[in-house]
């Protein structure tokens, strides 16, 4: 039996998420996308998995590149997650921000809760979508309270 795809992304859209966005870079082109699709894989190695839209530019640049960083969104970015989450405009979407450059050389979001930066090591065609499994090179954790999605809102904790 094959789900119905409005219940499908209603069924996903009640688990409560965190906000990334997951950044590349390959030579001069560096890209980022908005990904709540995020989990950790292992202790050891310290494994990490993100799930990327294959509609997006971000997979050309992981792809070639071998890297990813991934910014866990603070309270209040709301607007930098939806500017990444926007395929209007990809291009553009680095520009205003000072973006700190990573252990992997990709872009790391300001005043993110946390970044994690990673070196692919197993990729995975999984539909519409790429899971990238990778392994953490480097990461820094802030105080700051985390941006949470529920049912296409934004929230924060109680």
């Amino acid at each position: 039996m094959v789900i119905d795809p409005e219940l499908f992304k209603s069924l996903f859209a009640s688990w409560v998420s965190g906000v990334t966005i997951v950044t590349s870079r390959d030579g001069e082109r560096v890209q980022g996308m908005t990904v709540s699709a995020f989990t950790e894989v292992s202790l050891d190695p310290p494994l990490v998995l993100v799930c990327a839209d294959k509609a997006t530019i971000t997979n050309e640049l992981i792809e070639a590149s071998g890297v990813f960083t991934i910014s866990i969104l603070a309270e209040g970015q709301e607007a930098l997650s939806s500017r990444f989450a926007s395929k209007k405009d990809e291009h553009r979407r680095f520009e205003g921000l000072d973006c700190e450059t990573g252990a992997t050389g990709c872009a790391r979001i300001p005043e993110a809760l946390a970044w994690i930066d990673c070196d692919v090591v197993q990729t995975l065609d999984a539909g519409d979508h790429y899971v990238y499994i990778g392994e953490i090179r480097a990461a820094n954790l802030s105080d700051r309270a985390p941006l949470l999605y529920f049912r296409g809102r934004y929230g924060k904790l109680a």
